[in-house]
């Protein structure tokens, strides 16, 4: 597998992340025992700044994500803090360096809770929880809560006591400080199969997980700080996803005083049908914004008129043999000649999902040799035939939400939603496409197994035609000449800031519509120079 570009933060897998901190310690002389000391004074420096008075509850569980806690909990103590410990497991079960931080906590040792034990406490009304209720942290009312349970290695469902504690820490009514990652949630993947804390803050050691940032684990991780805990550069092992810098804009190719209309990028936009005339447009006009030099919108000869007079003036049109309703297969020598002049190919939006229209999308995702972003209707086309596109000889890009890429696997949009990760990994290689699994943690996925993560953080995005806009945008980026992996994930990135700064020009999010978005796509992409 490649290395990830430059422009990708590596967001390491709990296996990789295991053979680092085994690298500094085993051949680089890093005592594990620092590396536990830093990593709980970072995490004890951050549940001060969220709770800088009032009592403290340290939920510790058995590995060394519990010897952490241990360190959190000794610090806090240090400084004059009233520090509660409870252990979901025996503390006498601790072993190596989360052994030796237990000898070096000062004052009540952890209190050891299991079953029904659980179900006691007060519920911050001044009232006692009965057995039976949901599971309650015992000792005052924390100001915060530490989460020390599970650590990266872990992957599943807890259950029994750890099950327990998490529901205890989530019912607790104060700010929650993960260590390294949110109980319960898969480090590596972001699945999350059981209970799991819904943390306020991730504090996270060396990079960030790929679960910290994928949901749903990334709803349970709130804001996520990384820390330097001591490992030396040039650890071992390369991490095979990444989060997408704002570096990824020095990617953009930016137009030259001899480029023409055609150099600057050209893209055809095949879509439209009655009913659904908004998406084509908004495509195309999302391509021009984006930097297209010249556009041209394939669309039914029934509807062509109507296209033409909503859409801006510089966005050409082109008829296309139609049912009355919409394209069909007919219409696939126009598109081919007009793709003789090269570009990209924006292939669904509008399109419908008659007969004719599918046979269309089917024949040009098989005939045309541009590279093609294909979304929507041209995705629904493939629905149990996402092999198909395997075959194809030029660039291709998917860009599916859940539901799409459901019927492309012949799943459920639950399904895909518990495991975002590897449905786009399955999707990539099957297709032989980069995959862009929308959603506020857009992944990007190449055949190969790379995968780009969006920070997200646009809500102003969860609007009609958005996806219109970014299907444009990564049309214009292919045609401009960027490798399919990197159009994709700087079309993600360009999308999502043009969605924030639509809604900082609006004073909101709501209220934004996806022109606002395409409007603000000059201002964003200007900041790649």
């Amino acid at each position: 597998m490649e290395s990830l570009p430059d422009w990708l933060e590596p967001l390491p897998d709990a296996p990789t992340m295991r053979a680092i901190d085994r690298w500094a310690i085993e051949e680089q002389g890093v005592a594990g025992l620092d590396l536990m000391e830093r990593a709980g004074a970072g995490v004890a420096r951050a549940a001060e700044q969220v709770a800088p008075d009032g009592p403290v509850t340290v939920v510790c569980g058995k590995g060394n994500n519990g010897g952490d806690g241990l360190v959190v909990a000794r610090l806090l103590r240090q400084a004059g803090r009233e520090v509660t410990i409870v252990s979901a497991g025996s503390p006498a079960a601790l072993t190596g360096d989360a052994r030796a931080n237990l000898a070096r906590l000062p004052g009540q040792p952890p209190l050891q809770l299991s079953g029904a034990e659980w179900c006691v406490g007060d519920d911050g009304e001044g009232e006692s929880a009965a057995a039976g209720e949901a599971p309650r942290l015992p000792g005052p009312a924390a100001a915060a809560v530490v989460d020390a349970l599970l650590g990266t290695g872990f992957a599943g469902e807890p259950r029994g006591t750890v099950a327990q504690a998490i529901q205890a820490v989530n019912h607790a009514r104060a700010p929650v400080v993960s260590v390294d990652v949110p109980s319960g949630v898969d480090a590596s993947s972001g699945e999350v199969l059981g209970a799991a804390v819904r943390a306020t803050l991730t504090v996270t050691f060396h990079a960030a997980k790929p679960g910290l940032w994928i949901r749903p684990g990334k709803e349970c991780a709130g804001e996520v700080r990384v820390i330097d805990i001591g490992i030396p550069r040039g650890a071992p092992g390369a991490a095979t996803s990444g989060l997408i810098r704002p570096a990824v804009l020095a990617q953009l190719p930016h137009r030259q005083p001899a480029w023409t209309k055609f150099s600057s990028g050209h893209v055809l936009v095949v879509g439209g049908s009655r009913g659904l005339t908004g998406a084509p447009r908004m495509a195309a006009h999302a391509s021009m914004r984006a930097g297209a030099g010249y556009v041209t919108a394939c669309v039914p000869a029934c509807l062509q008129d109507t296209i033409a007079a909503a859409a801006v003036p510089e966005v050409m049109t082109r008829a296309l043999p139609d049912d009355g309703n919409g394209a069909t297969a007919e219409g696939v020598g126009a598109v081919l000649e007009a793709a003789a002049r090269g570009g990209a190919l924006a292939l669904g939006p509008g399109l419908g999902r008659r007969e004719g229209a599918v046979a269309l999308a089917r024949a040009l995702a098989r005939e045309a040799g541009v590279p093609m972003v294909v979304d929507a209707d041209g995705l629904n086309a493939h629905a149990g035939a996402l092999d198909e596109l395997a075959g194809r000889q030029a660039p291709t890009v998917l860009t599916p939400h859940a539901g799409e890429l459901a019927r492309l696997l012949e799943s459920d949009s639950a399904q895909i939603e518990r495991e975002r990760l590897r449905h786009v990994r399955d999707a990539a290689a099957r297709s032989n496409a980069v995959v862009v699994l929308k959603g506020d943690d857009t992944l990007i996925a190449e055949p190969g197994g790379r995968v780009a993560v969006s920070p997200g953080a646009s809500p102003a995005l969860a609007t009609a035609g958005t996806g219109d806009v970014l299907t444009g945008v990564i049309a214009a980026l292919l045609a401009q000449g960027l490798e399919p992996f990197a159009a994709a994930a700087a079309g993600v990135w360009l999308h999502a800031a043009a969605g924030r700064e639509a809604a900082t020009r609006l004073g909101a999010v709501e209220g934004v519509i996806a022109t606002d978005v395409i409007a603000a796509l000059p201002a964003v992409r200007g900041g790649g120079r």
